[in-house]
């Protein structure tokens, strides 16, 4: 019994794959908006009775294609710290990697990438299950964030009044042990990273940026020292902040 269910098991898994990955080539040649479990069954020879015992329905296989790329852009991102770490790279290298890590992903995974970080799919709200996957490239900044914090504090300005309060919100959800004046810088240029990379995925930047690698490293070295990442040169000045 054990090595039929094993072959179950293996046999399932393939399919499960096989049917990704069709969607994912739907994805690329229509769109999120028009992905559609009978084209995908039809494409695989499958019928779509079939095809639903895996993906009861399109909502399921969105789902399934969203927490992929959430994981696979974290995972590029949370490797890239690593490997950045382990050189012993000061931290504003790291938070460069770990942009560029996310940047190389985008750039060879476009329609994931637009998948997530793109138009919402309309009739489609995402489930619980997205959450974890979506903060992956999140926590990775933040760890970074504190890992410089801790080492030599950050400098970063207070918030102006008004957003104070708010600010001491995000801290406490997001990072309690931070600044808060960290965490809404934090929070900034997570958002503008995110813009970064949309503008070149989507064509904002064609006519207008030509050199894109130096330029994005130029635009997330300043997205570094946003959030209080210091050069050697400035170190002292952060302790005294942190």
């Amino acid at each position: 019994m054990s090595t039929v269910r094993g072959a179950r098991e293996r046999a399932r898994v393939e399919v499960t794959a096989a049917i990704k990955d069709e969607a994912r080539n739907q994805l690329a040649a229509d769109g999120a908006a028009k992905l559609s479990l009978r084209a995908v069954a039809r494409e695989l020879g499958m019928v779509s009775s079939a095809l639903y015992r895996y993906f009861p329905s399109r909502d399921d296989l969105l789902t399934a294609l969203i927490v992929d790329a959430y994981d696979a852009v974290g995972e590029a991102a949370e490797t890239a710290w690593a490997r950045a770490r382990d050189a012993a790279a000061p931290h504003p290298a790291r938070w460069v990697a770990v942009a560029c890590a996310v940047r190389d992903w985008a750039l060879t995974h476009p329609h994931e990438y637009a998948l997530i970080y793109g138009s919402p799919v309309p009739g489609y709200t995402a489930p619980l299950d997205t959450v974890g996957p979506a903060s992956r490239v999140g926590q990775v900044l933040i760890g970074l964030v504190r890992d410089a914090h801790r080492a030599q504090g950050v400098a970063v300005p207070p918030p102006a009044a008004e957003l104070r309060p708010e600010a001491a919100r995000m801290a406490a959800d997001l990072a309690a042990d931070l600044p808060p004046a960290a965490v809404v810088a934090l929070v900034s240029a997570w958002a503008q990273l995110s813009g970064l990379i949309s503008f070149e995925l989507f064509g904002q930047f064609d006519r207008v940026v030509e050199a894109r690698e130096q330029f994005f490293r130029h635009a997330v070295q300043e997205l570094g020292r946003s959030v209080g990442l210091l050069d050697g040169r400035s170190a002292g000045a952060g302790r005294r902040s942190g």
